[in-house]
């Protein structure tokens, strides 16, 4: 049996050629070389295909068949360029932050298709994007509803609510347990009744997020299930009509040997029977869905480039140490959730036709262990000034790292599209 690393490795190499283009020796994305773009823009590198972003997006709104709106959501991947894209493909935009509804603004979103979620808001930021213009505001404690009082101007919101845990789903939990995000379920009475003695705030929604990186496509029906059963209930304690149910994000996408990609034929066989159970509720009846994807539209488009810096052995281990590691990519180092360490897919972008049969520990130049993007994985004879790049690396890449860690330079950003590179400036 192969190794399981290199296994791991011929992995990605399938997946870099899936979701892009392999001609010779060089991968090809948004119709360039990625030895060509780097190149252009300078190592190290992430490095997005617009075209796999805008077939993400397209896969998963023909499966929900107009069912509900897809809002992009701006964590995952806040570079103008990226919300442009997603904006030019139909989506509203999902944010939590004032600097992202800046950064939604300065790319093109309309006001009133921004959703504002996240604990902690402060009142200046709640000031602001009411004063900006804001389609909601997801509300998630009592604090947040006394600072929408004091600011007093007229505000659509939805009560975020933490569900219980029969319904949650993924490999992070973002719901079901104690938790600083949303009302727990259990106190959904309160928080309706603290809601609606507000005059200034119009109920008109709600919004449940019970997990992220969800690959089980009836965990995530039976979710947005649980969602309008929810939204059924408040409408009825209300006695108010509702006008959104916000059923969340969590779509994921395989990172690992053994993952499979999200069923999207099973979620589309799925929607029928969630259209006609928000249907049967007269409250609900004038209602849309909503759901807030990131990783699932971005992840798989972007790749994190590097120049291969020095190669060395250390008592029979060969490293290969790039320009840049876990300050540009916390993600790919394990040390963003993980608890056991499992390698993102590595490829060499420009020796793709070569077998990547010879174990590599793949780290890079800052003075801790923990600056490792991949342990004893499968990759060619290479050499410094070769590349290496780690796909699935468009969500929760440079923003999600300690990028000021030693004082390195960032890496450089480009969003590729039909040949055309589009530097990506922060």
């Amino acid at each position: 049996m192969a190794d399981p690393a290199i296994r791991m490795t011929r992995h990605g190499y399938g997946l870099a050629s899936t979701l892009f283009a392999v001609e010779g020796d060089d991968l090809h994305v948004g119709g360039l070389a990625v030895r060509d773009i780097v190149s252009a823009v300078g190592s190290p590198a992430y490095i997005y295909d617009g075209a796999v972003m805008r077939g993400a997006y397209r896969r998963l709104a023909a499966a929900l068949d107009g069912f509900a709106a897809i809002y992009y959501s701006v964590k995952a991947n806040p570079a103008r360029g990226v919300i442009r894209l997603f904006l030019d493909e139909g989506a509203g935009v999902e944010i939590a932050s004032l600097g992202e509804y800046h950064a939604a603004i300065a790319a093109g979103a309309r006001p009133e298709r921004i959703l504002f979620a996240g604990p902690g808001k402060r009142k200046a930021e709640l000031a602001a994007v009411i004063e900006g213009g804001i389609g909601e505001i997801h509300i998630e404690g009592l604090d947040e509803i006394e600072r929408l009082r004091a600011i007093g101007r007229p505000v659509r919101a939805s009560l975020r609510i933490n569900p219980v845990p029969a319904v949650q789903a993924g490999a992070m939990r973002m719901g079901g347990k104690a938790t600083a995000f949303g009302f727990d379920e259990e106190d959904l009475g309160a928080a309706i009744a603290a809601v609606t003695a507000v005059p200034n705030i119009e109920l008109v929604g709600i919004h449940v997020y019970g997990g992220t990186q969800i690959l089980d496509a009836a965990a995530l029906i039976e979710s947005w299930r649980h969602a309008i059963t929810l939204a059924a209930r408040v409408a009825r304690t209300s006695g108010r009509p509702l006008a959104t149910i916000d059923l969340g994000g969590g779509l994921g996408i395989p990172y690992y040997d053994a993952d499979r990609p999200l069923d999207l034929d099973a979620v589309a066989a799925a929607i029928p029977g969630l259209r006609a159970l928000m249907r049967n509720e007269p409250l609900l009846s004038g209602a849309r869905a909503i759901v807030e994807p990131g990783r699932f539209l971005v992840g798989q488009a972007g790749l994190y480039v590097s120049e291969i810096n020095a190669v060395k052995v250390s008592r029979g281990v060969r490293f290969l140490v790039l320009e840049g590691g876990m300050n540009h990519h916390l993600a790919a180092s394990g040390n963003l959730g993980q608890v056991i360490k499992r390698n993102y897919p590595v490829v060499a972008p420009a020796r793709m036709s070569a077998a990547p049969d010879l174990p590599a520990t793949v780290v890079g130049p800052l003075c801790t262990p923990l600056d490792t993007l991949a342990r004893d994985t499968g990759l060619p004879e290479l050499r410094a000034g070769d590349l290496v790049a780690v796909l699935q690396s468009g969500a929760y890449g440079l923003t999600a790292s300690p990028v000021h860690f030693l004082s390195h330079p960032p890496p450089a950003e480009a969003l590729v599209e039909n040949g055309r590179i589009e530097r990506i400036e922060r």
